[in-house]
């Protein structure tokens, strides 16, 4: 019995269930991803044309307030604000499981872990299922040339899909000094290698400038450049062991809540271990100043081979035909409530930034306040490719905002995180986030939760779960939770 992929509208119907066997079956008997009879999100897709060429930079734990382009006091980003200027910017931009592997697999899906079955960093040894396509399969079947460099962390790396070229590693972080990585062409993924005196994230930029000047005729590429920084444990390159000497960092607003015993946080929180000085963690065990600067150096380094690739495409003069993404798989506390890494669904974990340069449909300085999601990524970079988008997919195109603004674009959203016991003993909870609310619900202690009004308190310090005053509004958006829960069918887990 074949297993099924689900489809991403709200309503559930047996008769949009598709398997990757079906659509790719009828691929190959009709010649043409057209003759699959999946949907297109772009009626202005020209399949006559040259397809562009597409560049996915994916930062780790790049919180979306961590760029120059955004106002940040101390971190400059010149190449990150270049994509931004030159293209689209989203304000309000998530991802919809706060851990890395989970994130990653979300947007190559454009499908929730609840129904990838990718819930959790524990299922790395594991692939995907393969019925479910990723977004670069589907490229591939277009006639691209697809290839992922640097820091993969997914579910066997994703070394079972076809890569026409592959460097890549499934380390979490640890191997910044004499680095490992795998490399493949063409399909095969060969042994593990270590590499020497090389930081990891330049050896990967060397890589991808080393592939973008292969000779590849007409045919379009999609190049996924993957960064390992600035993830724990915060190596720097050795040319910039000395920035941020002296540079003063201000605590947060809410560093010193915890001294005054979590007002109206419940025990799920407030028991987790992913505060500053509470854990074993080498990281954890530092100062709020020394880890925030180790994390605003790896993201200088990351805007650094950012410009290379940048530089390189523009002096080959494919720049404007090359559409280019630049997000992060997951945010990351550096502060709040004493809290360091991700995990829960609160701002600084929760929000990503998300820029997109092509000039052929995308104005320079378009900044968007619609909501849009990590599971939105695949649908996006398939309809920039014309290529049509399978009606299983559970995000949407981003392409449209280019033009218009769109106000009902997405109203609010879902969120799970699964893992546990995990490091930080962060506890499963899942939520719903509006444009306004936001609502948790704690798994393993149902009685629990927090509901914040994000317009009055952006820094989510008043709790007002269970507060009799807004016991509607509660309600209302317990049923909405319930609702959109519904709505993603659940996959066993892998």
């Amino acid at each position: 019995m074949p297993v099924e992929v689900f489809p991403s509208q709200s309503s559930v119907s047996e008769s949009s269930k598709a398997t990757r066997r079906d659509f790719l079956q009828g691929a190959l008997a009709a010649g043409t991803l057209a003759a699959t009879g999946l949907h297109s999100t772009s009626a202005s897709a020209q399949p006559k044309q040259k397809r562009p060429n597409i560049v996915y930079f994916l930062g780790e734990g790049q919180r979306a307030d961590a760029l120059s382009i955004e106002g940040h006091p101390i971190l400059k980003t010149p190449n990150h604000d270049r994509i931004g200027k030159e293209g689209m910017r989203f304000k309000n931009a998530f991802c919809t499981n706060a851990l890395c592997a989970p994130a990653r697999a979300a947007a190559l899906t454009g499908m929730y872990s609840r129904s990838t079955g990718a819930l959790s960093n524990e299922h790395l040894k594991q692939p995907l299922p393969s019925d479910i396509p990723l977004f670069t399969d589907l490229l591939k079947q277009a006639g691209y040339e697809i290839a992922i460099l640097g820091k993969v962390h997914m579910h066997n790396g994703v070394e079972d899909r076809h890569w026409d070229y592959y460097f890549g590693h499934n380390d979490p972080g640890n191997n910044y000094v004499n680095p490992f990585f795998k490399e493949g062409r063409n399909g095969t993924v060969g042994p593990q290698k270590q590499y020497h005196n090389v930081y990891p994230d330049d050896l990967t930029t060397d890589k991808a400038l080393e592939w973008i000047d292969q000779d590849r005729g007409d045919k379009p590429f999609c190049l996924l450049v993957w960064f390992v920084a600035p993830h724990e444990p915060f190596f720097r390159p050795r040319r910039h062991l000395d920035l941020y000497n002296g540079v003063p960092i201000p605590k947060p607003a809410t560093f010193d809540d915890d001294l005054k015993g979590y007002p109206g946080k419940p025990k799920s929180f407030i028991n987790a271990e992913n505060k500053i000085g509470t854990t074993y963690s080498h990281v954890a065990c530092g100062s709020l100043e020394g880890m925030a600067k180790d994390y605003y150096a790896g993201l200088v380094a990351v805007d650094e081979n950012i410009g290379r690739v940048l530089d390189h495409l523009e002096k080959k003069g494919i720049l404007d035909d090359t559409a280019v993404l630049q997000t992060s798989d997951h945010g990351y506390f550096l502060g709040e409530w004493r809290c360091f890494d991700k995990r829960l669904m609160h701002e600084p974990s929760l929000r990503v930034p998300m820029m997109l340069r092509y000039p052929k449909r995308v104005q320079p300085g378009t900044v968007r306040d619609e909501m849009v999601l990590d599971i939105d990524i695949a649908p996006t970079l398939l309809d920039i490719a014309g290529v049509p988008t399978p009606s299983h997919m559970q995000g949407r195109s981003m392409i449209p905002l280019a033009s218009k603004a769109n106000p009902d674009f997405r109203k609010e959203w879902y969120y799970e995180y699964y893992e546990w016991p995990n490091p930080e003993s962060v506890a499963p909870h899942r939520g719903i986030r509006t444009e306004r609310y936001k609502l948790i619900r704690y798994v393993m202690d149902p009685s629990e939760g927090e509901l914040y009004d994000l317009q009055s308190d952006p820094s989510e310090r008043n709790n007002l779960y269970n507060n009799p005053e807004h016991a509607k509004l509660q309600t209302h958006l317990e049923q909405r939770l319930d609702v959109l829960r519904s709505a993603v069918p659940e996959r066993q887990k892998i």
